[in-house]
């Protein structure tokens, strides 16, 4: 009986091992150079004839004087990423869902999506046409109401907020189209029951669809969690330059200048170990909260 059933599933077993192939190849295979993090690494030395260093590459990164920072950017504009990316796509989830029209729910629902498939190289060329202080229409708009160029991309006091934003602006799209999938989920009957309650469409968002809702919620809440140390790399690099590095600098391109531009690549990968340890404690905690508080497990 068990070799009949293993017979009828092997083809699908089988169709795993292209994607298998992939994650070996491109994910565990350049684990192995991990061990750079650990030696006084040079291209011409190699793995093999690098000295070892034990953990002076480690050591010496967090004496660096701008690490305290750079590790302070990464966690609050990841955070704010991780909250403002939650509640604006739940938000606009049920207001959409409140429209009764399905040609404007669907066009609105493609106007929002859109931005997700465009790449931070073209964002960033827009947002930088958008944000100048002599030319640009966000600040034209200020002058007309009396108020004084920005310089949006320029002031440390800015730069965070714009980050925040502009990736809120391109993403919120995509999960909106999750919490829509949920909302659909919700049994229709707990309306009819609301209404003939005298419920009004406040309290049905409020006791049906939201809690309706929940388990998404967690689940995107719980997976996010594992990205707080992910300020986005592609959206920094291409927004950011030296006047903002004081409030916009992260882990990503401060190992992408190590790595780079000083060709220290053992002090660059000491710094990467040091941010997925630490991403792999946040996500494995996230798991074990959430199954804890809201009685959701994702395996």
């Amino acid at each position: 009986m068990k070799a009949a059933k293993w017979i009828r599933e092997l083809p699908l077993h089988l169709l795993l091992l292209p994607g298998l192939a992939l994650v070996l190849i491109y994910s565990y295979v350049p684990m192995l150079g991990v061990v750079i993090a650990f030696q006084k690494f040079t291209i011409f030395s190699g793995w093999f004839g690098s000295p070892w260093v034990g953990l002076d590459n480690f050591k010496y990164v967090l004496d660096l004087p701008d690490t305290g920072r750079v590790i302070w950017n990464t966690l609050f504009i990841a955070s704010m990423k991780i909250v403002a990316g939650l509640i604006v796509p739940i938000v606009i989830a049920i207001l959409l869902n409140e429209v009764s029209r399905a040609f404007v729910k669907r066009s609105v629902q493609t106007l929002i999506y859109l931005p997700h498939f465009l790449s931070w190289v073209i964002l960033s060329g827009i947002l930088i046409d958008l944000l100048s202080p002599s030319e640009g229409l966000v600040n034209a708009f200020l002058a007309w109401i009396s108020i004084e160029p920005i310089f949006f991309l320029a002031d440390n006091r800015w730069f965070p907020a714009v980050l925040i934003v502009s990736d809120v602006w391109k993403e919120f799209g995509f999960s909106t189209i999750v919490y829509l999938a949920a909302i659909t989920s919700v049994n229709p009957t707990l309306y009819e029951a609301a209404v003939m309650d005298g419920a009004n469409r406040w309290r049905q968002t409020l006791h049906i669809t939201l809690p309706g809702m929940m388990p998404i919620i967690v689940l995107m809440a719980t997976l996010s969690l594992g990205n707080v140390l992910n300020a986005g790399f592609d959206q920094v690099f291409n927004l950011a330059n030296p006047l903002v590095y004081e409030s916009g600098d992260i882990l990503d391109t401060m190992i992408y200048r190590i790595a780079f531009n000083d060709a220290q690549y053992g002090l660059a990968t000491a710094v990467g170990l040091f941010k997925s340890v630490v991403s792999f404690l946040l996500i494995s905690i996230s798991y074990l909260l959430a199954y804890r508080f809201a009685n959701y497990r994702i395996f």
